[in-house]
């Protein structure tokens, strides 16, 4: 049976078995909360803290968690299978740039000012 998953950075909910880690059922969700880097355990980019719930983690890269990091409930999210509901807070050094900010829009040509395209009128 499934087990839900919380971000608390954005509020994101989804489900997670305990065969799948967690950084997967949250691309499989297409939720985003959580930083993707590597997704072998070596960058640090899905680093998270769990802050309620049970879990196991596998190997992670001690240069982006420590084993005192990891006693606190900092685990890569790409390492984690929960084994029960978890909440987790996403720490990794991305996660400034995967804040989604609703009211901001954006342009991907910074450059030169947006051109409108208006069809030849009729005479």
């Amino acid at each position: 049976m499934p087990f839900q998953v919380t971000i608390e950075n954005t509020g994101e909910t989804f489900r997670c078995s305990e065969e799948v880690n967690v950084l997967q059922a949250m691309e499989h969700s297409r939720c985003n909360g959580i930083p993707v880097g590597c997704r072998n355990g070596g960058c640090g980019a899905c680093k998270v803290r769990v802050t309620e719930g049970h879990y196991v983690s596998r190997k992670m890269n001690r240069a982006v968690v420590s084993a005192d990091e990891e006693a606190q409930g900092c685990v890569l999210a790409c390492r984690l299978y929960p084994q029960g509901d978890i909440n987790v807070k996403a720490m990794g050094r991305a996660w400034g740039a995967a804040k989604v900010h609703k009211s901001v829009s954006f342009s991907l040509d910074f450059a030169r000012p947006a051109q409108v395209f208006q069809p030849d009128k009729e005479t």
